[in-house]
């Protein structure tokens, strides 16, 4: 949802960027708009009550996908990604919420190629290594339209072979080294 509307609002409001890094953004190949949704009734079964952001974490450090993830964004994730709900805490973003995200990804609405075509800005995509099955909701794979950053007109591809759909959480050195990379290369 980030690159997506991060990319609208370049093409919307250009002046606010200089550039732009996509990481992993859920931006499919154009010919999947209007297929059917993803399958991510998943969502609505995770566990959403914590009685603390400590509880969180003890449940996910060991877990796929989380056991990848760098440990200070796991804590960070757990101590800022709740919110107080009584005297528990819930996902700051409802699974409900998620879960509606997922479903509209493929609506024909969704499809931001003609806004693609309008960004002049550098914009570098970084992908996971392994491409989504677009029949199969994995979020160990990659989302992203393999051939994206060629739709750019001043698109580079990025790809991370031992990276998930999590990079910045799996890989935020890398993440910071790109950052640094398209400030220098746009300022």
């Amino acid at each position: 949802m980030g690159g997506h509307t991060t990319v609208q609002c370049a093409a919307l409001r250009p002046e606010t960027y200089r550039a732009l890094l996509l990481v992993d953004p859920t931006i499919y190949p154009l010919e999947q708009y209007g297929d059917p949704a993803p399958d991510a009734a998943f969502t609505l079964r995770r566990k959403n009550r914590w009685a603390s952001a400590d509880e969180m974490f003890e449940r996910f450090k060991d877990r796929a996908p989380f056991a990848a993830w760098d440990p200070r964004i796991l804590r960070d994730y757990c101590d800022y990604g709740i919110v107080p709900d009584g005297d528990r805490y819930v996902l700051a973003c409802p699974p409900l919420v998620e879960a509606s995200i997922y479903e509209n990804s493929k609506q024909p609405e969704s499809n931001i190629y003609p806004e693609i075509a309008k960004v002049l800005h550098p914009v570098t995509v970084i992908r996971a290594g392994r491409v989504r099955n677009p029949d199969i909701f994995d979020l160990s794979a990659s989302p992203t339209a393999p051939e994206l950053a060629s739709c750019f007109r001043n698109g580079r591809d990025l790809v991370l072979p031992d990276a998930s759909h999590f990079i910045p959480m799996e890989h935020p050195e890398e993440v910071v080294v790109q950052i640094v990379e398209l400030m220098r290369g746009s300022a």
